[in-house]
């Protein structure tokens, strides 16, 4: 793994706008990076990231089975009780998944390690899957990278069979806050690829979402919702006015409601309960569990329901080397063995590794000369050299 400074294309501004892309910038910071590419050699990305990636999520589902199975991992994962019956009916009917990312500290001189799965409203999709495509392509017509060289990126393609698999020929409303510019390009992404795989599409903001009179979610057309995709978090979702309406609702939502299990920073220590000593995994407990004082005084905190870097704290020898605010941790916390990220010419990177129904297919990677990726950190294209 090699970190390769490079030229920018001349027009790369204007090509991400053409395509959509329109925060490129943020702040009047870089988001997307092509100042340099992070290069892999084949065994690292076959046998390094995209195994332990399907053998992750396999172990997660494990997860999601026991949970199912017993009401005290629900509890530990701090589930509120009123939804379990929503999760296990979800995951009785064999709910659908469309993706998910995991994110790894990887430097290519030992096993990734899973820092935390992104399981129910991941971004920097269209990022990953279209526009460093481009790049490639267009760096390579352009001498700025070797000819030949490839990108481990099948995540367009499986995206739209994977949307073939859940439904034929249907109806799909995406849902989500469309005023945020991100979650907009994946909303709208998702949209097309949907189209793709030959469904008709709704789109609307999920505060315009209805209920009729006999319980069932409708479109501002009064239309059935009968598959929806909502790129908003379930914990939020299941605390919404409507939130108690879904379960009677025959709506069908991707990503299904089981993967409430999944997106919480529990599932960390359960996972190394369950796979103790697993290479690809770090000792992780959850705070009010004497076994936590395993980890000594090193260790990140994480909140159990967190986003994008927020209230996670950096804990060396007993002093916070590093803290990001946020609104969450009212839960309670984990904490995780402190495994410093790599750095690559001042630059920590976090590799998201994507998963589309159960096929790994895809590398993300964002770097920060901060150690905890956040919202603004940037994103860098890779090559397979």
């Amino acid at each position: 793994m090699q970190r390769i400074a490079c030229p920018e294309r001349d027009d790369w501004q204007s090509t991400a706008e053409n395509a959509g892309f329109a925060f490129h910038t943020l702040d009047g910071a870089r988001y997307w990076d092509e100042r340099a590419y992070y290069a892999f050699t084949l065994d690292e990305i076959e046998q390094q990231i995209e195994a332990p990636t399907g053998e992750i999520h396999a172990m997660c589902l494990e997860l999601v089975k026991r949970a199912m199975n017993d009401e005290s991992v629900l509890r530990r994962l701090r589930i509120p009780q009123a939804c379990w019956r929503i999760l296990t009916e979800s995951w009785g009917r064999s709910d659908t998944t469309l993706y998910g990312r995991f994110d790894f500290s990887f430097s290519g001189r030992g096993p990734a390690k899973l820092l935390e799965y992104n399981a129910d409203t991941p971004t920097s999709l269209f990022e990953a899957a279209v526009f460093q495509w481009t790049w490639l392509e267009q760096a390579m017509e352009r001498q700025i990278i070797p000819k030949n060289v490839d990108q481990f990126n099948s995540i367009h393609d499986k995206l739209i069979a994977r949307w073939r698999e859940i439904a034929t020929n249907g109806h799909l409303h995406l849902t989500g806050l469309y005023d945020n510019p991100e979650d907009a390009v994946t909303l709208n992404y998702l949209e097309d690829t949907a189209r793709q795989a030959g469904l008709q599409t709704t789109s609307l903001e999920i505060e315009r979402i209805g209920v009729d009179g006999a319980g069932q979610f409708v479109d501002l057309d009064n239309r059935r919702i009968a598959l929806a995709f909502k790129l908003y978090p379930w914990e939020w979702m299941l605390r919404d006015s409507f939130g108690s309406k879904v379960q009677a609702a025959s709506t069908r939502w991707v990503e299904p409601p089981w993967k409430v299990v999944l997106s919480n920073k529990g599932i960390l220590p359960l996972l190394w309960e369950m796979f103790p000593n697993h290479p690809n995994l770090l000792p992780a407990y959850f705070e009010d569990d004497a076994a936590a004082s395993k980890l000594g005084n090193s260790y990140v905190r994480k909140p159990i329901y967190s986003r994008e870097g927020a209230n996670i704290e950096l804990v060396s020898g007993g002093t916070a080397l590093d803290q990001q605010g946020g609104p969450y941790g009212r839960e309670g916390f984990v904490r995780q063995a402190f495994a410093p990220l790599p750095t690559f010419d001042g630059q920590y990177p976090v590799i998201g590794s994507w998963i589309v129904g159960d096929q790994a297919c895809g590398l993300s990677i964002r770097e920060d000369e901060n150690p905890i990726t956040g919202n603004t950190s940037r994103f860098v294209p890779h090559a397979i050299l």
